[in-house]
């Protein structure tokens, strides 16, 4: 499929993923279309949070680990099932294709 910012097709893997990040604010209400989400605050506190993640570490966190993340970063959410709400298809690897980064290692963080 691919998604096109500013004119240009962006390469994707089989599974609609950046084959290359991109960072740019741009591309994240058009992957989020793709998939279906009406971006709210929540969303974008996630993109940044996954983005952070995988500058720092050249990955995304697991989902237990992003639950753990987001906890310490704000306890009055119970993020286990907030992340399923806001990405519904696997919380991980869904965050991570709207956030614009390649698809994530392992089967969606368990």
């Amino acid at each position: 499929m691919g998604y096109v910012l500013n004119g240009e097709e962006l390469e994707v893997d089989d599974e609609d993923f950046l084959v290359e990040a991109n960072f740019s604010d741009e591309i994240v209400p058009i992957i989020a279309e793709a998939e279906g989400i009406k971006l709210t605050d929540e969303h974008w506190q996630v993109v940044r949070f996954m983005r952070e993640r995988y500058q720092e570490d050249g990955h995304t966190p697991n989902f237990r680990n992003m639950v753990a993340m987001l906890t310490e970063e704000d306890d009055s959410v119970d993020w286990k099932k907030r992340l399923y709400e806001l990405f519904p298809n696997q919380p991980n690897r869904q965050a991570s294709k709207v956030s614009g980064l390649p698809k994530p290692y392992g089967k969606g963080g368990y």
